[in-house]
């Protein structure tokens, strides 16, 4: 049945006339093309649609369909491993069925419905349950067991359960009597809207590190598993590198990566790193507990904005089963971009540089669905980190979406074109960068690493403070010129820019180092420090000091091996007995 007709057009936005029913976001097809575009705003009867495919070839008179529900996507069984596009259509059964190039007018399910998989039942016949609580279980990857809960909003006694067997998503696998006496059939997948958030029984303050491997980000400015972080850089700096390191490294349990307006050969080079990583914890596919969401800067602009709702979605989903979640979007700058351009077309009032007044509002409501919380129907503690990439022009932090992510976000990972021309990579900012986790974590810390950690960590902090300050004095007298203690400042530093903080993510072994290893490198460095000190106490003469035979093997120790990396312990005792020698040296 046709509900409006097509007035007027204007790229991916369509204004229809004739939708007096309609609703604010629900989906429409747009033309005997069918294509898929949401309803953005209402006028009388009058509705505007963002369209999610090109646009070409329609006209006015044209029919609109609408559906009636909003955006949503199908959440169930099959997820991992999937690659989708910005709105939830499996891109390898849209090649199946159009080729290489994305063709109009497809709408495939997000999920195979004619799967089987082996459904076993949590619960009896009798039992009361509310929206949460788990019906029964699927494995769904071998590393994965898929929870098929009762959707939220909907409790009651349980009338009938499927035994255990094979069934499709499609499958009735239990009978719940409601309080208003109606009885809902629950099969194993739901369909949620995109824009609206999943609900939790609490929220928590994140007290546990998200361990990434990545020795800039985990020692200075971790970020806490439930929480948010962001990483704005110039063209060139390393964010895409650094959001696949943390997608492929960090230890969660679920990784959902989403490509949004990015380059295709970069999303290229995720398709096919991933199905060949290995899990660093069980050593099985990193594939079987990712999902992608890929949406290439050559795709129509609208989907972006959707992209980003699709791939949070899906994480809320996973984090409701009590997994640990991360979220990588890649970038949010291109999502922003979307949100201007189709604001432009609504000829709503422009903010700061052309990007929508609600724009900070946007960026906050998307960050705000992080979490580390109780799940609904059970004591499942779930968690969502949350990971954006900013991509400002000219690495401008001033720019309206760093800004605007920076008031909402408690991490900030600041990447600096100077270091990434210097080939310093993670091009991080270790003086501009900060984690306001620090104190939530802090207890952690003390249990896990030691108390004396976090002192170790302000510790090395302090040392690259002083050589920023120490750097200028040297540029204009010489770095011999300046007192011992400072020259050591400038050599301790120097150690910790170049064989700690620099980190090759191409390395088969330095692309990842565990707290284990950061801690021993770390402590060696200032280990080494302090007994350089305490030869400059004893007027050794830093000329003579700097001469360290021990200096090449500290620069090693990033391309040692876990399973060796506590031979660092002995290295530890050489640097005591080479400053003893230089000391009895000077003595005599």
């Amino acid at each position: 049945m046709i509900h409006g007709r097509i007035d007027k057009i204007a790229g991916p936005l369509v204004v229809a006339t004739g939708m007096t029913e309609a609703r604010m976001f629900d989906v429409v097809f747009v033309s005997d093309f069918r294509l898929i575009g949401e309803i953005i705003e209402l006028k009388g009867n009058k509705a505007s649609i963002q369209v999610y495919e090109e646009t070409g070839g329609l006209k006015p008179g044209d029919p609109v369909y609408q559906t009636g529900h909003p955006l949503s996507v199908q959440l169930g069984p099959g997820l991992l491993t999937s690659i989708y596009d910005g709105i939830q259509r499996p891109l390898d059964k849209v090649r199946e069925q159009a080729g290489d190039w994305i063709t109009r007018g497809i709408n495939i399910p997000g999920l195979d419905h004619e799967k089987p998989w082996s459904f076993t039942p949590d619960l009896q016949v009798g039992a009361e349950v509310h929206g949460g609580e788990a019906i029964g279980s699927v494995p769904e990857t071998e590393l994965i067991k898929h929870l098929i809960m009762v959707p939220p909003g909907i409790s009651g006694k349980v009338t009938w359960v499927a035994p255990a067997g094979e069934y499709n998503i499609d499958t009735v696998v239990a009978k719940v009597l409601t309080e208003s006496g109606k009885t809902a059939e629950l099969n194993m997948y739901q369909e949620w809207p995109v824009r609206k958030s999943r609900p939790v029984a609490t929220k928590l303050a994140p007290d546990e590190p998200l361990v990434t491997g990545q020795r800039a980000i985990d020692t200075f400015f971790p970020v806490g598993k439930g929480g948010t972080a962001c990483v704005p850089g110039p063209f060139g700096s390393g964010k895409t590198v650094i959001q696949h390191q943390l997608a492929k490294w960090a230890d969660t349990e679920i990784v959902i990566y989403v490509g949004c307006g990015e380059r295709g050969n970069e999303m290229t080079d995720v398709l096919q790193e991933f199905p060949e990583l290995k899990d660093p914890k069980s050593g099985k596919a990193l594939i079987l507990k990712t999902v992608l969401v890929a949406n290439t800067s050559n795709m129509p602009v609208a989907a972006r904005e959707a992209s980003v709702y699709t791939g949070i979605t899906i994480a809320e989903y996973f984090r409701d089963m009590g997994y640990s979640v991360a979220l990588m979007a890649d970038s949010t700058s291109r999502w922003a971009e979307a949100m201007r351009e189709m604001s432009g077309r609504l000829e709503e009032m422009p903010g700061e540089e052309g990007y929508p007044a609600y724009l900070g509002t946007r960026i906050a409501e998307f960050y705000e669905r992080a979490g580390k919380v109780h799940c609904l129907g059970g004591d499942r503690v779930g968690e969502l980190t949350v990971v954006g990439a900013v991509s400002p022009a000219g690495g401008d932090l001033s720019d309206p979406v760093v800004q605007s992510t920076l008031r909402v976000v408690k991490v900030f990972w600041s990447l600096q074109a100077e270091l990434a021309y210097m080939r310093h990579f993670p091009a991080i900012g270790w003086l501009d960068s900060y984690s306001l986790y620090t104190k939530n974590l802090k207890e952690f810390y003390d249990k896990t690493m030691g108390t004396d950690w976090v002192l170790s960590v302000k510790k090395a902090m302090a040392l690259l403070q002083d050589e920023s300050n120490l750097l200028e004095i040297a540029r204009l007298v010489g770095a011999e010129s300046l007192s011992p203690e400072d020259q050591l400042i400038l050599f301790t530093s120097r150690s910790l820019r170049e064989d700690y903080l620099h980190q090759n993510a191409f390395h088969p072994v330095d692309t990842y180092a565990s707290s284990r290893k950061q801690q021993l490198m770390l402590t060696t460095i200032l280990h080494t420090y302090d007994e350089m000190t305490r030869a400059i106490n004893a007027e050794v003469h830093p000329r003579v000091l700097f001469d360290f035979p021990l200096s090449e093997d500290i620069a090693k120790m990033r391309y040692m091996h876990e399973d060796d990396i506590e031979q660092v312990l002995e290295l530890q005792k050489k640097i005591t007995t080479a400053v003893n020698e230089k000391i009895q040296l000077e003595n005599d």
